[in-house]
């Protein structure tokens, strides 16, 4: 079982990763002799997913540390995971996947109608207002009756929505990989992080009456698309997100369905790319779509945002984490179940400063995830006490292939403690580091 901890305890304790090798001198030294580093990552690397791409490598994520959004998921909505896909890995962000589905059914309920705009109303209030209820069944039945309701399901447990629309707080697990190169569940550590009291204190809309004779019958039943990559770069992680959604998709349809049509599902790719998921988000529309789900990438749901807003539907990210993405113009129909990357690198900081590191690399892909989390992990780190001179910042290019010359970089800093900050790239790049003698203990060895 994983151990819950605080996050102000988070400096305090838990020893994770030790260097037990010699090390080079401080500018990097004797190119043949290991180089001991703490390796860590973070939500988009740290999954048992990279194990696939690392099958000629055995043990060389041992020892690597990182954070993720996690809750301790009950069993039994694991095991309705599988039911819905046998071929789970992992349960990466499936939580906030199926909490944006029931949240968007909630409030088309509550507020009498599938249009998006008028579901949008209601939104942060299905999350923050009234009696307390953690499932469809029980949330349908209060908004049924006109009462105000919180939801509190698996990925919300501790808050609601700000009023952005995205979390006030979030639980972060630090996940540790094994010598199998896939993340040890026994040593997972649960951080809360974020304030519970910063959730929105705006009620919802009152409720009206539900539409009777044909104004009912034009009510188009709910369509939930899901804009996630079955392709390109995060397909990898890909499979949890649509399982969730899914899942909540026949939990709402269990529990009478949405103004009494069963909710559709419509699926669709991303494809970890702008065009594709413009695409996606222009056959959505043309067939009714009024919520879509997604983007997983944090600079794909960046560019669909205006779109999105400009033909009136929501787009709620279970996964995009980039902070950019609370304040971009979306007409009041963007949220997110995924928390902010503030809360994260105050989580990520935390892990590191246990270690007591005297210098850090922060290797971080050049978009919105990666450069605004390289961004705030290092004010944390620098808040935490480190000096601007001992957290060194390297970025690449999305599209790069020259992973050995950020090894050569980071091989020259000599850094104690090294981040990634990447997607399924992040094997190539562990690779290239250990091609240089560059690693954790466990995986050097030592």
């Amino acid at each position: 079982m994983g151990r819950v901890r605080s996050m102000l305890a988070a400096l305090v304790g838990v020893a994770v990763v030790a260097g037990g090798c010699g090390t080079t001198p401080a500018n990097g030294g004797d190119e043949g002799r290991p180089m001991v580093v703490r390796l860590y990552g973070s939500d988009a690397n740290m999954t048992n997913s990279l194990a696939d791409k690392l099958k000629d490598a055995p043990a060389i994520l041992s020892g690597m540390v990182g954070t993720a959004p996690l809750l301790e998921l009950p069993a039994s909505f694991k095991e309705r995971l599988r039911g819905v896909d046998p071929s789970l890995a992992d349960y990466g962000y499936a939580a906030e996947a199926y909490d944006a589905v029931l949240l968007a059914g909630l409030a088309a309920e509550s507020a009498r109608s599938t249009d998006a705009p008028a579901i949008a109303k209601y939104m942060v209030g299905a999350s923050t207002s009234g009696t307390v209820c953690d499932d469809a069944a029980a949330c349908l039945a209060l908004a049924r009756a006109g009462k105000d309701f919180a939801y509190r399901g698996v990925s919300m447990r501790r808050s609601g929505f700000t009023d952005a629309g995205e979390p006030s707080s979030a639980s972060y697990g630090a996940l540790h990989f094994s010598r199998s190169n896939t993340v040890n569940d026994n040593l997972t550590e649960y951080i809360g992080a974020g304030d519970p009291a910063s959730a929105s204190a705006e009620p919802p809309p009152p409720y009206t009456a539900y539409p009777t004779g044909n104004a009912k019958k034009r009510i188009a039943a709910l369509k939930v698309g899901g804009l996630m990559p079955h392709t390109g770069r995060l397909a990898f992680r890909s499979a949890p997100r649509f399982a969730g959604a899914r899942l909540a998709v026949a939990d709402l349809n269990a529990a009478g369905g949405v103004i009494d049509q069963p909710v559709e599902w419509v699926d669709g790719d991303d494809g970890t790319d702008e065009k594709v998921a413009a695409a996606t988000v222009d056959r959505f529309v043309g067939l009714g779509v009024q919520v879509i789900i997604g983007a997983s990438s944090s600079s794909v749901t960046k560019a669909m945002i205006p779109k999105v807003a400009a033909a009136n539907r929501i787009l709620i990210s279970p996964s995009s984490t980039s902070d950019e993405l609370s304040t971009v113009a979306d007409n009041g129909l963007f949220f997110r179940t995924a928390p902010p990357d503030t809360l994260q690198a105050r989580a990520l900081a935390d892990v590191i400063m246990r270690d007591g590191p005297h210098r850090v690399t922060i290797v971080a892909r050049e978009d919105a995830y990666g450069l605004g989390l390289q961004k705030n992990v290092k004010a944390d780190l620098l808040t935490a006490g480190m000096t601007d001179a001992a957290v060194d910042l390297v970025s690449y290019p999305t599209t790069t292939e020259d992973y050995a010359g950020i090894a050569a970089r980071v091989r020259q800093d000599a850094p104690d403690g090294v981040l990634i900050l990447g997607y399924d790239e992040t094997a190539l790049i562990v690779k290239a580091l250990a091609a240089r003698k560059v690693g954790t203990a466990e995986s050097l060895g030592g």
